[in-house]
């Protein structure tokens, strides 16, 4: 799984730009699902971190609480999964991001 995250620098970036430079991005973005989807088996964007909600179990309680599970200056935006042959195919797939400047890769169970 490829998981993309944002940092409040690209935020800052991406929310300076104009209407048509952020379409401009959007697209780049919608060619590379295009270019990659032989191997993108499910996709999607994460709502903001404001909307999050988060529950940290400890002992026998859950604690509920509102926003995103970490306090820092990435969040998850976002993720695509893979059916790839390889970490090193992943790799070049996520190389080839053209969105937040972050993408981490996880295999799944």
């Amino acid at each position: 799984m490829l998981m993309f995250a944002e940092t409040e620098e690209f935020a800052r970036h991406l929310a300076a730009m104009s209407e048509s430079e952020r379409q401009e991005e959007f697209a780049r973005v919608g060619e590379w699902f295009a270019e990659h989807a032989a191997h993108i088996t499910h996709h999607s964007r994460l709502q903001p971190p404001h909307t999050a909600t988060t529950v940290r179990l400890t002992g026998d309680q859950a604690v509920v609480t509102d926003g995103p599970f970490v306090e820092g200056k990435e969040v998850v935006s976002g993720f695509a999964e893979l059916d790839v042959a390889d970490l090193d195919q992943a790799l070049a797939i996520a190389a080839a991001w053209p969105g937040c400047p972050v993408v981490e890769i996880r295999p799944l169970v």
